[in-house]
């Protein structure tokens, strides 16, 4: 999950929520508005939407070569 910093300057954090015991209970996104007490520690690493799309479009466009060795190995386990 990434900091996603909207149009209007709000950032999108994500959080988690755990039980006492460290189980997962969800995942979420909070939002922080600029003058937020922790909106300064995520601005530096928070992306627009724009930006987070175009690194999933690169991510799965360099993907290929590691999608055809994973199916490559998919099929000899199946064979095995």
């Amino acid at each position: 999950m990434h900091v996603i910093r909207l149009a209007d300057g709000t950032l999108r954090v994500p959080r988690s929520l755990t039980s006492e015991d460290g189980r997962l209970i969800g995942n979420a996104y909070v939002e922080l508005e600029p003058g937020d007490p922790e909106y300064d520690q995520w601005l530096p690493e928070s992306l627009t939407e724009e930006e987070l799309a175009e690194r999933r479009r690169l991510w799965q466009a360099g993907n290929d070569e590691l999608e055809q060795e994973f199916l490559a190995f998919k099929a000899e386990q199946e064979e095995a």
